[in-house]
């Protein structure tokens, strides 16, 4: 009989208990908005780039979790009635009064909502055995045998996006929240829907879909901007980033899913493209923009609007 295997990253049906397992032993970690696990070094801020995380242990399935729980929270050494640092003034541009040092402060703006999700299954695609719903919430697993007809299919599930507040968890749909990460995942979807999700709609006419990047973020030194530009799948081969101007990044990023991203990125300052360079992981691509002048960057782009935050570079200066 097959049973379901409940390491963190696996989630698989099995039969055999000394089938290999890929999963996480240690338990998920989140910490000032960023999200990854104990056992391994890969942090990222949205909840669907954690759930893409790659298991990095090999062992043997299991029906009983033995993830190690997370140590709480040490008390803080600091009396109650200590007045917290002095915030920082800005003079002419210049952050004065603050001995501390600060590090770049991030500067993106507010990242749109993600593609909708396929709404059915293609029916001319065959649905793999042991295949997840892609349904957030729901967790149904698809038989390994087809069934003639999938009528009377239910999928509950939660049509929103994770929410992490403050060590509370829980879904933006509905109000429910929670403090324990397994909790969470046990939290029942809100929503039905006829059918369950399990491939998507595929495209059988070869054709490329034109994608846009849906979020991006950076952080520089006096020296330097760090770009990152969210794309899964990014296909190394055939991606091309040209860096022959000193005012725009010309980007042409095809993708393994047929999709592909192209475009001109105007930079906010001038950068010196024999030295800038960029690097391609798992969900994005990487800038390292080097700068011509060592000036604050407050945008990325040269065409967003810039915010009414000073960017501080280095050390503070003492008066």
């Amino acid at each position: 009989m097959a049973q379901k295997c409940v390491h963190k990253g696996c989630g698989r049906m099995f039969t055999d208990p000394e089938e290999d397992c890929v999963f996480h032993p240690g338990p998920p970690v989140f910490h000032e908005g960023q999200k990854g696990w104990r056992c391994c070094k890969p942090r990222y801020l949205t909840f669907d780039e954690f759930l893409s995380i790659k298991p990095c242990t090999t062992g043997k399935h299991s029906t009983v979790d033995d993830t190690p729980k997370l140590d709480p929270p040490q008390p803080s050494n600091i009396p109650e009635d200590v007045p917290p640092p002095p915030k920082p003034i800005a003079i002419n541009g210049v952050i004065r009064n603050n001995p501390v040092s600060r590090a770049p402060v991030t500067v993106a703006p507010a990242a749109p909502p993600p593609a909708p999700e396929s709404d059915s299954d293609d029916p001319a695609t065959p649905i793999p055995p042991y295949t997840s719903c892609r349904r957030k919430g729901c967790n149904t697993i698809s038989p390994a045998e087809p069934k003639s007809s999938r009528e009377g299919e239910e999928c509950i599930h939660h049509p929103g996006h994770a929410l992490f507040h403050e060590g509370s968890k829980g879904w933006t749909c509905c109000k429910r929240r929670v403090l324990e990460f397994d909790e969470f995942l046990r939290i029942e979807g809100c929503r039905k829907k006829h059918k369950h999700l399990f491939v998507g709609s595929q495209k059988g006419t070869g054709e490329e879909e034109k994608v846009a990047v849906g979020r991006h973020d950076f952080y520089q030194t006096p020296t330097s901007v760090i770009a990152s530009l969210y794309l899964k799948k990014i296909d190394k081969e055939r991606a091309k980033v040209d860096f022959s101007s000193t005012s725009a990044v010309k980007l042409d990023l095809p993708t393994a899913d047929n999709k592909r991203y192209q475009t001109d990125i105007p930079l906010f300052g001038r950068i010196d493209p024999e030295k800038s360079k960029s690097k391609i992981l798992g969900t994005k691509l990487e800038l390292t923009l080097i700068k011509l002048d060592g000036l604050s960057w407050p945008t990325l782009r040269s065409d967003e609007q810039r915010t009414s935050e000073i960017i501080q570079l280095g050390r503070a200066g003492c008066v």
